[in-house]
């Protein structure tokens, strides 16, 4: 009995906590505040919408981004329709408290369009939308960081047709002999530790770890892993000790 009325207590203190936390929100004349859902893994915007001060609360109770509706004047779920929730593993707030963040992960598509976010549509360059009519990247493209543009650029290399008598490029010349990929990866790898004992320098480390990354990257497109299932992996560790967490992992298979 004692257990359980603490752990009552506790709960009481943290709902006491939440709404504290509420007050101090500055909602706009609606009651409301921005909601911007942000992919934990890959940093890609997902969507902006807003939130009243029962949709905060449930996201941070139930941990599924929640929004309140302007049109519908109600609160709604992200998924609750199409099942594609956004479990939300952590919210923060801006400098003026009237805009919030939900990093999360994305059941699937966030957009109702099918795109994994609703910022598909690329506004500059020479094929934006606001230089050429119905420009703009669409379908299921999204705005990229670099990471993810240099992996959407190895991914179209390994489909590239190439021309009679055209010099396949470096990506596409790598994808197709495992053998110089694994050699380019381990020979990268020594030159960034030669990077530390050689005393190199900072410019160089970060010029010899470029070309780990990208010859990493190769390496798991022929294995059909994606950066974001790294970045899920190397979250997954977080709070674990690098020895109990490698001591944890199955062993390799050994080989005939």
């Amino acid at each position: 009995p004692a257990a359980a009325a603490a752990a009552a207590a506790a709960v009481d203190a943290d709902q006491a906590q939440i709404e504290t936390f509420l007050d101090g929100l500055k909602y706009d004349d609606k009651g409301l505040v921005v909601a911007i859902a942000q992919d934990v893994d890959t940093g890609a915007i997902l969507m902006q919408g807003f939130a009243d001060r029962t949709a905060v609360r449930t996201t941070l109770t139930a941990r599924k981004a929640t929004f309140f509706s302007r049109s519908r004047q109600q609160q709604w779920t992200k998924g609750e329709t199409s099942g594609n929730f956004i479990s939300v593993k952590s919210v923060h707030i801006d400098c003026d408290r009237d805009s919030l963040v939900y990093l999360g992960i994305p059941d699937g598509p966030t957009c109702h369009t099918g795109a994994h976010t609703c910022y598909y549509s690329q506004v500059d360059g020479e094929k934006g939308a606001a230089f050429v009519a119905g420009g703009g990247f669409s379908g299921q493209e999204e705005a990229m960081t670099t990471l993810y543009e240099l992996e959407a650029t190895i991914k179209s290399r390994r489909t590239e047709v190439i021309v009679e008598g055209a010099k396949p490029s470096w990506t596409r010349r790598l994808l197709d002999n495992p053998t110089l990929l694994c050699e380019k990866v381990r020979e990268e790898a020594g030159e960034l530790c030669e990077t530390l004992e050689k005393g190199e320098g900072a410019e160089a480390a970060a010029s010899e770890m470029a070309d780990v990354l990208y010859h990493s990257m190769v390496l798991l497109n022929l294995h059909g892993v994606g950066m974001e299932d790294v970045l899920a992996v190397l979250r997954n560790r977080f709070g674990t000790s690098g020895v109990d967490e490698k001591a944890a992992r199955p062993p390799k298979k050994q080989k005939e």
